[in-house]
């Protein structure tokens, strides 16, 4: 059976765990500590991060890119990178815009503050850090509201990693409750069409310990 090693506060096995659904793969998940370097973790991946994926036939993959990339050419359809080379790589482009300026921008301001930080050690949140988190937001919300405006998806007319990037780090976001949405109407839209995939519902299902999710994040019809 298909394993995946991850915990529901990160974004980057979020993107990983949205790409096995969008492909019907089935897996089943291990739970693991990201802030505990965990014997099982260093075993498999020597540099003790996860996502770690453990594919039926044993191959072992980490780091969440390479996981995906290894997706896409070990299991093609449907694809999620797709199109003309330079339509593939602006859905790279843009899965990394979210993997890497969103994270620094916004994840380690609002999601590390809020909800890492508390999970850890029960630590309050820093006023300073959560504003100039939802300042950068902001945005982000404006760029995917424009891209998705011109394109009917984040890189293109069809949904791509690029889509899975973004909604893996804004469902977290989403989770604290700190998304304008009604501010942000395009941005919203794009949303509200991810977040009813099929592929979204083990997301929205996550429930971390003692942090009760915001009302509207589960919630269709927000």
């Amino acid at each position: 059976m298909r394993l995946l090693y991850h915990h529901p506060l990160l974004a980057s096995a979020r993107k990983v765990r949205l790409a096995l659904h969008e492909k019907r793969l089935f897996f089943e998940e291990k739970i693991s500590l990201p802030w505990e370097r965990e014997e099982a973790i260093l075993r498999l991946n020597p540099a003790g991060e996860m996502p770690v994926l453990v594919d039926e036939d044993g191959t072992t993959v980490f780091d969440p890119v390479t996981i995906c990339e290894y997706l896409e050419e070990v299991y093609p359809e449907p694809a999620l990178i797709r199109g003309t080379p330079a339509e593939r790589a602006e859905a790279r482009r843009l899965a990394a815009w979210f993997d890497h300026k969103f994270q620094r921008e916004v994840i380690q301001h609002l999601v590390v503050e809020k909800l890492v930080k508390r999970a850890m050690a029960n630590h309050a949140p820093d006023s300073r850090a959560l504003k100039v988190g939802r300042d950068f937001l902001v945005t982000h919300l404006q760029y995917i509201g424009e891209l998705t405006e011109q394109r009917g998806w984040v890189a293109g007319s069809a949904l791509t990693l690029a889509d899975l990037a973004a909604a893996a780090n804004i469902s977290l976001v989403d989770y604290c409750g700190d998304v304008p949405w009604e501010s942000y109407p395009a941005a919203k839209e794009w949303y509200v069409r991810i977040k009813s995939r099929p592929s979204f519902r083990s997301l929205l299902r996550d429930v971390v310990p003692g942090i009760p999710p915001a009302p509207i994040y589960a919630d269709l019809d927000f």
